[in-house]
């Protein structure tokens, strides 16, 4: 099989997590040929009865495809499997959609090129179920021609989303997310517990909930250009305004039995600001300030 043949009909995926079973799974589906390694050989079982091929080793698993697709925990599981496969690097092409931050992508990278490899980050968008489906998105960077030359076989796991020949863009813009949903999350999380202390279900809550979800986005597009131009007028919100209502929620929650420890957290942060005599400034000054910070 030639090396480009080989390159868009094959690939091996090390690490079959959830994440990493659905992609080799995704690939099976789509019809490539599968090489799999994983350090519980065991977690292999289902896909090799649909066809994949276990490698004996990860070294065998490296050596068997020019792409070679990560699913690991974080980069230091990245690095150990990297130290142990060295001698079968060379001309490769690695696909580490495995997550961390943008500095230690970089590092990969380094690592890789100084033994004749590619490393071309990956930040998935989605959860193991929503590999295979083209609506989902992957963020990428890295050189640009083995991303392009990959392409089709990485855009059997989601939409590819190519940011830049930096490899620390793509894990960026994927914990730049990560920051916004964890956040979201834990404050969905932490209302719900406050209205099911009050006797509300999360279900009868749901709507409501959805109903000041719906809204973000229409304050972001407000204040994305502002924020750009550093125009933090008052003239819609107020921070010390945004002090008193956090407030309200923090005494709320604690009058109902439930940890006040996030609120109090959002408090401090737009308090600082109010205190350096921001008051009257819109609370997307914040911005600055956390920059600084």
């Amino acid at each position: 099989m030639s090396v480009e043949r080989q390159s868009k009909r094959s690939v091996t995926v090390i690490g079959l997590g959830p994440m990493g079973q659905a992609m080799a799974g995704a690939f099976l589906d789509a019809g490539y040929e599968v090489t799999v390694w994983n350090r519980t050989a065991a977690r292999a079982g289902e896909l090799v009865a649909r066809g994949a091929r276990l490698a004996p080793d990860a070294e065998a698993a490296v050596a068997a495809n020019e792409l070679v697709v990560l699913s690991l925990t974080d980069y230091d599981a990245v690095f150990e499997v990297l130290e142990a496969v060295e001698p079968a690097l060379r001309g490769k092409v690695v696909a580490n959609l495995s997550s961390d931050t943008p500095g230690r992508a970089r590092e990969a990278a380094r690592r890789l090129a100084e033994l004749g490899a590619v490393h071309l980050t990956g930040g998935v968008q989605v959860p193991p179920s929503g590999i295979g489906n083209p609506g989902s998105s992957t963020f990428y960077s890295g050189p640009v021609e083995p991303f392009r030359r990959h392409r089709a076989a990485l855009e059997v796991l989601t939409g590819a989303d190519y940011r830049g020949d930096d490899p620390g863009l793509a894990q960026l813009y994927y914990q730049i997310q990560m920051d916004l949903f964890w956040t979201s999350m834990v404050g969905y999380l932490h209302a719900t517990a406050i209205a099911e202390a009050n006797g509300i279900p999360a279900e009868e809550f749901l709507p409501y909930l959805s109903s000041t979800a719906a809204s973000m986005p229409g304050f972001q597009a407000f204040y994305a250009p502002r924020i750009t131009a550093g125009d933090h007028r008052g003239d819609v919100d107020r921070l010390a305004m945004a002090l008193a209502s956090i407030e309200h929620v923090r005494h709320t929650a604690e009058a109902s039995g439930v940890d006040g420890a996030l609120p109090a957290v959002l408090a401090e942060a737009v308090r600082r600001g109010v205190e350096a005599g921001n008051g009257a400034a819109s609370l997307s000054t914040l911005v600055g300030r956390f920059r600084r910070a």
